[in-house]
């Protein structure tokens, strides 16, 4: 172990040089809006923490360039019965220390980020999976408590963490020093400032192409365009549509975007406050203009959705539609709840494109109700927003992910009445969610989500407003296609 400290040290300290002593070719440098919130995989996944930590794991599935779901641990699959599958595990994968990747690694890995004591914020998305068993020297099986439809897609995410390792140092070191069998190894990470991968050379699909990967965390958008005109960095997640003309206007640098899995919405607090009553929360739906919020702030960057899903979901209705901008029939249906001049809580966070949450707060003051933005850092905002009904506030905007491209990943969470997320209860709709995750039957399944999103239209406990488009700017000459699910394949990218 301490010959792999001081080759860890070695290649953080190449990493971490300026610009012009390293070779272009063989490096790629990455502005992030945020740090890493945790390179342990199963701790969280928000987009920044992923970007980097995929680059280091490899996943027990992964999905191709189409969004078709593929082989990558699991060389092949079968179901036994409506609850059982069977896994082939690849024999030919070693993690970075050169130890073999098991399926004893497989099933450890299902099962600490299933343990409740773990409190994985990822819970929710594996918790049917009731049993992991090594039933052959190279098969692992997966056992749920009902069909569970969208398990594929949710194993996607799962990355394969080294039992002995994670063991042997411990969760929270771990989570400072990981180790997986993925294209890059961890060579340093300086919060705040810096982390820096290095090429894992003997991985399993051949060697990567870039040597090194830094990644550093760059909050001001201007300061990210400027680093790339600079030759800084080669890659700049995080950009919006007002980035994108000074990237246009410099022949050195690229745009490159795809409409994403990601949901631009409006969340309506439907259990405290004055959109406790529906009449209020349909106003609100009407006085929203879409449009104009896609076309003046995403600079058409953004394509428009009627319900809660986005068409690269599986379970989206493209024939249920939603509420017109109609400002008469807003103002119309606040009168009849009596609430003109209701106070309505707005909270929101930097993370979040502060100019939507100021139009949005116009337009329903032009439709009678009286919107006090309350911003807080985003921890704040995050307790707050999955905290009790009475602490939520009565409206916040998000945008959305589960990258496993299914409804059930995206409106169970955001609205069944036992998700810390929701506030909004309905038998009905609960059912209706509970009922499309419990049958492998597609057609079954798309009836069910039907009814839901019907109810989550008549109910309006949020309001989809946008799939939102990735943006990144790059330098001219790095070939890469975003995908849907924003993951960041440092393996998939290369210089042309």
């Amino acid at each position: 172990m301490g010959g792999w400290k001081l080759a860890f040290g070695l290649a953080f300290a190449l990493a971490t040089q300026p610009a012009a002593a390293q070779l272009k070719k063989d490096t790629l440098s990455v502005d992030l809006p945020a740090d890493a919130a945790t390179l342990d995989p199963h701790v969280q996944w928000d987009t920044d923490s992923y970007t980097i930590y995929r680059n280091i794991f490899d996943n027990l599935l992964t999905r191709d360039a189409e969004g078709k779901i593929v082989p990558q641990i699991a060389a092949a699959w079968r179901y036994v019965s409506d609850t059982v599958i069977d896994f082939d595990i690849r024999s030919d994968v070693k993690f970075h220390d050169g130890t073999p990747l098991t399926p004893e690694d497989v099933v450890y890995s299902v099962k600490r980020i299933t343990n409740p004591q773990f409190k994985s914020p990822q819970l929710g998305q594996f918790n049917s999976i009731i049993a992991a068993d090594m039933i052959a020297p190279a098969t692992v099986r997966l056992t749920t408590k009902e069909p569970y439809p969208a398990l594929l897609a949710q194993l996607v995410k799962l990355s394969i963490v080294p039992k002995r390792y994670v063991e042997s140092v411990g969760d929270s070191k771990f989570n400072l020093e990981p180790m997986g069998s993925g294209p890059y190894r961890l060579a340093g990470w300086q919060k705040g400032i810096r982390v820096a991968l290095e090429a894992n050379e003997a991985y399993w699909r051949g060697a990567p192409f870039f040597k090194r990967v830094t990644f550093q965390p760059v909050p001001d958008a201007a300061t990210r365009i400027a680093d790339l005109r600079t030759g800084k960095a080669d890659v700049a997640r995080g950009l919006n549509a007002d980035d994108t003309a000074v990237i246009k206007g410099d022949a050195r640098l690229q745009i490159l975007s795809v409409p994403t899995e990601r949901i631009g919405y409006l969340f309506v607090n439907a259990l405290s406050g004055p959109t406790k009553d529906v009449r209020v929360r349909r106003a609100i739906a009407h006085a929203l203009d879409r449009g104009l919020i896609i076309e003046a702030l995403l600079g058409g960057y953004g394509r428009p959705v009627d319900i809660m899903l986005t068409p690269v979901n599986f379970g989206y209705i493209a024939d249920i539609k939603g509420y017109d901008h109609d400002l008469a029939r807003a103002k119309a249906l606040i009168r009849q709840a009596g609430a003109e001049g209701a106070e309505l809580t707005f909270i929101t966070s930097p993370v979040y494109d502060q100019r939507i949450v100021q139009a949005i707060q116009q337009m329903l003051g032009e439709a009678g109700l009286k919107v006090t933005i309350a911003m807080s850092d985003q921890a704040t905002f995050l307790r707050r927003r999955q905290g009790m009904p009475q602490d939520a506030g009565s409206l916040s905007i998000g945008r959305w992910s589960c990258a496993c491209q299914d409804a059930d990943g995206v409106i169970q969470p955001l609205f069944h009445s036992a998700s810390g997320w929701s506030k909004f209860k309905n038998a009905a709709y609960d059912e209706a969610v509970e009922k499309a995750r419990a049958t492998l039957d597609q057609a079954e399944r798309l009836a069910w989500y039907r009814k839901a999103l019907e109810i989550l239209k008549d109910e309006v406990p949020g309001i989809g407003l946008y799939q939102d488009v990735a943006i990144y700017g790059a330098r001219k000459g790095l070939r890469w296609k975003p995908a849907a699910d924003e993951s960041f394949f440092v393996f998939d990218m290369r210089w042309d």
